[in-house]
């Protein structure tokens, strides 16, 4: 994987990683238990660690894309099911 694709890598994780930060802080919030932010933080940075290991394996580009694709399309179907899921209830 050449340097640029790796940094790409590294970049998007880290995105994925605020995105799960934010979302644990906000639910921590909500739910006013801080251990919430403290285990989502935990999650998050692992998150982010597994791609950056997983990009600096042999592992062909495509497949490192893919695996991250993968990952954005499991936040989408978390953010979808919560929705659907307080809509339902809110009708």
């Amino acid at each position: 994987m050449s340097t640029k694709t790796k940094q790409e890598t590294k970049e998007t994780a880290e995105k994925i990683g605020e995105i799960l930060k934010a979302f644990g802080a906000t639910v921590s919030e909500i739910l006013k238990t801080p251990e919430v932010k403290l285990k989502a933080t935990e999650f998050a940075e692992s998150v982010v660690d597994a791609v950056v290991q997983t990009s600096q394996k042999k592992v062909k580009d495509e497949e490192v894309r893919a695996r991250v694709r993968d990952v954005g399309k499991a936040a989408k179907t978390l953010g979808d099911t919560l929705e659907k899921h307080f809509k339902a209830n809110t009708d």
